[in-house]
């Protein structure tokens, strides 16, 4: 690709388009390096752009010296470390089988929650992550540098509407104020797991007709919400305690 075209890459509709996403800096492409081993596609189609002081970096993919300058405009952070893959959506898709517990996320719109999130569930495996539609794109940059490379483990599915879980899953759980005590042994027996968007929640006409089972954190009352992501990551934990 060209340099344009990859600059283009940090908008949504271009990476759509073209079907690839950014990784940068060293520790991410370190992370994709290690997923090459389950996933050789990666390591056929990947594409490496380094600076000088890089040129010598011992990574498998086809490599670019490019210029300082070049760096700046391709990096979407303030201090370019010098280093960026580029990567084809397509090739990123880890196999996701029944024995995964779904994450469902609906309309989530902070990137720093999502790859929170990402992260946590790629920490304990055994997880697949749904998002609707609405949601934060999984490859906004933002996204895969805040999941410290876990996006390059996790399967992931886009566009799942809300209304074809019941179709998918038998045992559905959400979280509600008035639920059952989220220690209880049937949270951990659910297949998925619908977390809301950050400000609205699941649609409560939606919630009605799937009829999830409700489970609440139990708190000391005296606000009314958790951060989303601190509720997905307190639910993984749970849902993995022996």
């Amino acid at each position: 690709m060209k340099l344009d075209d990859i600059r283009k890459l940090h908008q949504k509709k271009y990476r759509q388009q073209h079907q690839k996403f950014l990784v940068e800096g060293e520790h991410l492409v370190l992370e994709l390096e290690r997923a090459c081993t389950a996933n050789p596609a990666l390591l056929k189609n990947t594409e490496l752009f380094v600076t000088e002081q890089h040129k010598d970096w011992p990574a498998p993919f086809r490599r670019h010296l490019v210029s300082n300058k070049a760096m700046t405009q391709m990096s979407d952070t303030k201090s370019p470390q010098g280093v960026i893959a580029l990567v084809n959506m397509t090739d990123l898709s880890p196999i996701a089988d029944a024995s995964q517990k779904a994450v469902y996320l609906h309309e989530i719109q902070d990137p720093g929650n999502l790859g929170t999130i990402i992260r946590t569930l790629g920490w304990f495996g055994g997880f697949r992550l749904l998002l609707s539609p609405g949601s934060v794109d999984p490859f906004n940059p933002k996204v895969v540098r805040s999941s410290m490379g876990a996006i390059f483990h996790l399967p992931i599915e886009l566009d799942v509407d809300l209304m074809a879980l019941p179709h998918r899953f038998r045992n559905i759980a959400t979280l509600d104020m008035q639920g059952e005590h989220m220690s209880h042994t049937s949270f951990r027996g659910c297949e998925c797991y619908i977390f809301g968007n950050e400000a609205r929640g699941v649609p409560r006409d939606a919630l009605e007709a799937i009829d999830p089972h409700t489970f609440t954190i139990p708190g000391c009352g005296a606000i009314e919400s958790l951060n989303l992501a601190t509720a997905v990551n307190m639910a993984a934990y749970e849902i993995n305690r022996l």
